[in-house]
């Protein structure tokens, strides 16, 4: 069995460690701008400090999504395995760039470049799960890679906090940059192919295994370009939403947790690695369900209407723990989001333009860098308070309930037809 199963080895664990390390890089920050000595050194200290860095999260998500556009039609081309070399080379580069920046202004054009290396992720990572597995068990392989982008900031949030507390935030960033050089990089340049065709440790029966059901999983509909597949763009418009929340919550957490709840730098971090666990169960549980139910638009407005309940118990409670718990479990859910919408990129496109699906779709993310900025500008503007911050996160998440609840007719149809 084993023999029949190195899929899971020679892509699952490069993209999984792909995600891990990366996913710290990308959020390392909202664990940084909590350092004194970071914000200092930048001049983060004005009457706007919380709108400038908030600005370092939206420049940085602004060319993470630009990128995620051309990213996608490169990798069409070139392949996920270079295209994932590429943008590994990149961004050990700029995150070396960023422990030495000296000003403000250096330290985001690191951020900017960082993005655009970092912009290939969804769409690698979409490539070759589209290449390597079968329509059965996408949701599986989806989990295995969406498990390093939460577990990753889990055990991450306690890494940067203790390098910042041992030493400072400039080595932080050598040592993220190692992680990329010395793991990541080895395993796509010796592990993983494109295709599980030009791997030669891939036996013929496992390949007729992972091609088993292509000539029957897609229907009619899911044949047609998803340009003109209206739930593609329900969920473009959903996955906007999630972007906003998530982005919102996971750069501003701890910031929150130091500043507004007086939480120590140590729970802070504690709560933090507790709130990307919460995301994880919902990927774990949201990858069952959804091969278990075949329901990812059902799936999505509960996660959507949970989130409303849990932002809603953050805005009304007057424990601090409380407070900081259900905002860790209102990011989880759009966790478990995240993971959807990926499965959906998979179903409204092909393996030939799965590469352009996931990069419009990463394009989404632009909102998040400016639920970042705008959450910093309201704090200015309000004198420091969260409140108004966290009132516009539910309406937010109201919204994307709504989008996701249009699709449940069409998605009831189809169980009934396949069932029928």
């Amino acid at each position: 069995m084993l023999t029949e199963q190195k899929r899971w080895f020679y892509v699952a664990l490069p993209v999984f460690f792909f995600w891990f390390f990366g996913q710290i890089d990308k959020l390392s920050i909202s664990i940084i701008q909590t350092d004194p000595q970071f914000l200092q050194d930048l001049g983060l200290t004005g009457p706007n400090k919380n709108a400038l860095v908030g600005l370092l999260t939206l420049i940085f998500t602004i060319a993470y999504s630009v990128s995620n556009i051309f990213w996608g039609v490169i990798i069409d081309k070139l392949g996920a395995r270079k295209t994932a070399i590429i943008g590994l080379s990149v961004w050990t580069v700029t995150m070396v760039a960023g422990g030495m920046a000296q000003s403000y202004e250096m330290f985001m054009l690191s951020r900017i470049i960082l993005g655009l290396g970092e912009g290939m992720m969804i769409p690698v990572s979409a490539k070759f799960i589209s290449n390597w597995f079968n329509s059965r068990e996408i949701g599986r392989a989806q989990a295995s890679w969406i498990i390093g982008n939460y577990l990753g900031p889990a055990i991450g949030a306690l890494i940067l906090t203790y390098l910042i507390t041992t030493y400072s935030w400039h080595v932080s960033f050598y040592v993220l940059a190692s992680f990329t050089l010395f793991i990541s990089l080895p395993l796509f340049m010796f592990l993983a192919r494109n295709t599980p065709e030009e791997h030669p440790g891939v036996s013929q029966k496992e390949l007729a295994h992972i091609r088993l059901a292509e000539t029957t999983a897609r229907t009619s509909e899911e044949k047609k370009s998803f340009l003109t597949n209206y739930r593609y763009w329900i969920v473009f418009f959903g996955n906007l939403m999630s972007s906003f929340i998530f982005f919102g919550i996971s750069i501003w957490l701890p910031t929150y947790l130091v500043e507004a709840k007086h939480f120590s730098r140590e729970a802070m971090a504690g709560i933090t690695s507790l709130s990307w666990m919460f995301a994880l169960c919902f990927v774990i549980l949201g990858g069952f369900l959804a091969d278990k139910k075949k329901r990812p638009g059902l799936l999505a407005s509960i996660w959507f209407i949970l989130c409303v309940l849990f932002l809603t118990s953050a805005y009304f409670a007057t424990n601090p723990l409380i407070a900081g718990v259900s905002l860790g479990i209102a990011m989880g859910t759009q966790g478990g989001m995240f993971h959807l919408v990926n499965l959906f990129v998979v179903k409204y496109s092909t393996k030939e333009t799965a590469g352009k699906a996931a990069g419009i779709m990463g394009f989404t993310n632009i909102l998040g860098g400016f639920s970042s900025y705008i959450m910093g500008w309201m704090r200015d503007m309000s004198g420091g308070d969260f409140t108004p911050t966290i009132m516009l996160l539910i309406v937010t998440a109201a919204l994307g309930f709504i989008a996701y609840a249009t699709t449940l007719k069409k998605e009831s149809e189809e169980i009934r037809s396949f069932h029928a």
